[in-house]
């Protein structure tokens, strides 16, 4: 269950990194709640809690606001006022102290420039941001973290932008129409929209280069190999073949005769012999 809750958060972070251009280190933003939630639960240090969520290094953020609002909650919450401290504090602009959710929903903003992680366990500040493109939220259950699938807000923006970066804007459109001249345009341009006209001129020009489409070369086969078209050769042919290449000698061909070797026995008698000569 760990390995595919591992897979399922990295793919996550590729989601976000491919469409809304995230990049390591990755930013998080912690509220009161999640670094409370933190200590109680033994997940320390949080740069290594993190690091084994997102799988790669992490840079911890919190705000002036939210310090003050952990101070305010008084002894209780000593040890979790002494943790924020050490975090690195991200710029809010406020004069006055604001509540948590205020100051991070102001910090994030609309389209959240930074690329901040927003890390809390307020369930209505996780709502909100579902709907907010490119704000990945973590939380904590029990004694492990958690990273929010993306919403369906969020992957239905991605789509939109990927469709818009396909397509050519008014500035390029205009830009291509100063830089062709008007005898390309011909007398039926009128008809249909300026980027419709910019294509059909950009796909004349390339049919008229010959680049259409690119042309990769296919390695083709030769042809067959040579050895493996050679007839098989039969034994008896061989045999045939050789006696004809002996041209001159009248001895047919002779097979190999076996000698049998015998063993001399060494007897009683042919000792007593022996010793009587």
């Amino acid at each position: 269950m760990r390995l595919k809750k591992q897979k399922r958060h990295r793919k996550v972070v590729r989601f976000y990194s491919a469409c809304f251009g995230f990049r390591e280190p990755y930013k998080v933003l912690l509220d009161g709640t999640l670094v409370h939630h933190l200590l109680s639960h033994g997940l320390s240090p949080a740069d290594d809690a993190l690091f084994r969520l997102l799988g790669a290094r992490c840079l911890l953020f919190t705000t002036k606001c939210i310090v003050a609002e952990i101070r305010s909650l008084g002894p209780s919450h000593t040890e979790t006022l002494e943790a924020a401290k050490q975090l690195m504090i991200a710029r809010c602009d406020h004069e006055k102290r604001v509540t948590g959710t205020n100051c991070i929903q102001s910090v994030i903003g609309e389209n959240n420039s930074e690329h901040f992680f927003v890390g809390t366990q307020d369930s209505d500040l996780r709502k909100m941001f579902r709907e907010v493109p490119g704000v990945p939220v973590i939380y904590g259950l029990k004694n492990s973290l958690f990273l929010e699938q993306p919403s369906f807000s969020q992957r239905e923006f991605a789509k939109s932008e990927e469709e818009k970066r396909l397509h050519m804007t008014e500035s390029e459109v205009q830009k291509f129409f100063k830089k062709t001249s008007r005898e390309n345009l011909s007398e039926g341009d009128s008809d249909g929209t300026q980027e419709e006209q910019a294509r059909t001129i950009l796909h004349s020009k390339k049919r008229s280069l010959g680049v259409d489409k690119p042309q990769f070369k296919r390695k083709m086969a030769k042809g067959p190999n040579p050895l493996s078209c050679k007839k098989k050769k039969q034994k008896g042919e061989t045999s045939e073949v050789q006696n004809q290449n002996k041209v001159g000698k009248e001895e047919p061909v002779s097979k190999r005769k076996r000698i049998r070797k015998r063993k001399k026995s060494s007897g009683n008698g042919n000792s007593k012999s022996e010793t009587g000569n």
